[in-house]
């Protein structure tokens, strides 16, 4: 019975001390992306779309004058 015991209190010992590392351990955050970082790739991303629509207007309007 005492055997019983004191396994039931190591198990309860094990898991709370499990439960308290998950709460007081913080969170990891390399390899995370920022805000900033997801705004500038958007950014990006919208004035290639605009130079490469520029660029097809262009090409565009200059093969209608190719005889």
């Amino acid at each position: 019975m005492l055997k019983l015991c004191i396994a039931l209190q190591l198990a309860a010992m094990a898991a709370l001390a499990s439960l308290e590392n998950r709460v007081t351990r913080q969170r990891d955050e390399r390899g995370s992306v920022t805000i900033q970082e997801v705004l500038w790739a958007v950014a990006a991303i919208a004035i290639v779309g605009i130079v490469v629509a520029a660029i097809k207007a262009f090409v565009t309007s200059e093969s209608g004058k190719i005889k």
